[in-house]
């Protein structure tokens, strides 16, 4: 829910500021800064919560502490990337398919009612998949229709 909340407030203060400074619309480029803030703000998670993090990979999948980092030093590039107009669209792609492989991630913390932010099993279980799925397909339209179709 909170990346959710950033990417939205995110996107629409940086859509206003824009409006206001530059009277200018321009709905992808909020739409892609706002994702940048989001995929900054999420990446701060795998380096407070990596052990949690790590608990979300599947079993079978080593160095789970390391692809944790690894993903997000990703996704700090990934933001970054979205702003570079040279990098753009690759990026963009790019992003999408890392939205579809976490997805196995999401999912196996579900099942076993990962609380990741804890490392404990109190989380929200099976239900919070109803909302993650929907979530995860989100980000991939949001990146989509900011930074490919335009």
């Amino acid at each position: 829910m909170k990346p959710l909340i950033v990417l939205l407030a995110a996107s629409l203060l940086i859509f206003i500021a824009l409006k206001l400074i530059k009277g200018t619309k321009k709905h992808s480029q909020s739409a892609r800064i706002g994702m940048s803030v989001m995929l900054i703000f999420t990446a701060l998670g795998h380096f407070l919560y990596t052990d949690g993090m790590a608990m979300m990979i599947p079993d079978g999948i080593p160095y789970k502490i390391e692809l944790v980092y690894i993903t997000g030093v990703l996704e700090i590039f990934g933001a970054i990337g979205l702003q570079i107009p040279a990098f753009r669209k690759v990026t963009a792609w790019l992003l999408i398919i890392f939205f579809i492989l976490m997805l196995p991630a999401n999912i196996n913390a579900s099942i076993q009612h990962l609380n990741y932010q804890t490392g404990i099993f109190d989380g929200h279980g099976l239900d919070y998949l109803w909302f993650r799925i929907p979530l995860q397909l989100l980000f991939i339209g949001w990146v989509y229709c900011s930074a490919i179709k335009k």
